[in-house]
């Protein structure tokens, strides 16, 4: 019996070694897209819809998706409509971990005033120095200008000034088109790679607003370039853009990893290629 007993001891041990270690769960996933199925194929989710009626899409798959629970649009074949979702992502289907909900995306415009300048504000506060060439006319030509002249990098429009602005509303575009824009009163930002003060006297001649040459690494050219490439050569890319202010090339796809990120940098450089995952981790 001891004997029997040894034994059996001996194989439950040897049980516990082998026993597979718990598995941590999959990560789960988020987004407000629209879903859409058409006769070619099922519930989809998509990056881009084009504005067709019924409109047209292709993405991923959606496990576990049922039209009859959901509130949605049908044409010819086609049943659509916003919703969030979450899921966990298997690299090619988000089969969801909750029944889906109405998207909460918006349609307010952008707020215009979230640009900032990266040069010191004089004394007396962002000014024109000539009113009569501070117009909007100026600043198309002063922008056209810019593009012609030597290490172009990117330009854009500091509006900082709509905060101080009493109830003004960035929400309401009523207030957007009542106040944005006003060349008096914005800062001309313009990029250029070597010494950006060489190109103030160019610009001067046509722009007479608040003005602020900053430097760049690249030009402009180099970077859509960079887009151009990295767009073709990421497996999954969905969208391509240049983000003139920080000097680097965004790239959606649907999922972003440590892993991945650090992939393209070793292949791109550090932060010049960045990676927007469309399915954003729960909770982040």
């Amino acid at each position: 019996m001891r004997g029997i007993w040894l034994l059996a001891a001996l194989m439950a041990l040897a049980a516990c070694g082998t026993a597979p270690a718990a598995t941590a769960p999959s990560t789960r996933y988020e987004a407000d897209l629209t879903v859409l199925s058409n006769p070619q194929h099922g519930p989809q989710l998509c990056a881009f819809v084009a504005e067709s009626l019924p409109p047209q899409c292709d993405g991923p798959d959606i496990i576990g998706w049922d039209w009859n629970a959901v509130q949605h649009s049908a044409q010819n074949g086609v049943r659509w409509g916003e919703y969030h979702v979450v899921g966990t992502w298997d690299g090619k289907s988000l089969t969801l971990t909750e029944p889906p909900r109405s998207a909460q995306r918006g349609d307010a415009p952008a707020d215009p005033s979230r640009l900032s300048t990266p040069c010191p504000k004089p004394v007396r506060g962002w000014r024109p120095v000539d009113s009569a060439k501070a117009t909007d006319r100026s600043m198309e030509a002063a922008l056209a200008r810019a593009r012609t002249l030597p290490g172009y990098a990117g330009s854009w429009l500091d509006q900082s000034y709509l905060e101080e602005i009493d109830g003004y509303d960035p929400q309401d575009r009523r207030d957007v088109e009542r106040y944005a824009n006003d060349p008096q009163r914005l800062v001309l930002n313009l990029r250029f790679t070597g010494d950006p003060a060489a190109r103030e006297s160019a610009i001067r001649e046509v722009w007479g607003g608040a003005l602020c040459l900053s430097r760049a690494e690249r030009t402009e050219a180099e970077l859509r370039a960079l887009q151009e490439r990295a767009s073709k050569e990421i497996e999954g890319a969905q969208s391509a853009s240049v983000d003139e202010r920080a000097g680097r090339v965004e790239i959606g796809v649907w999922v972003v990893t440590p892993e991945l990120q650090q992939e393209i940098d070793e292949k791109y450089g550090t932060g010049l290629v960045v990676l927007d995952g469309y399915l954003k981790p729960v909770g982040s």
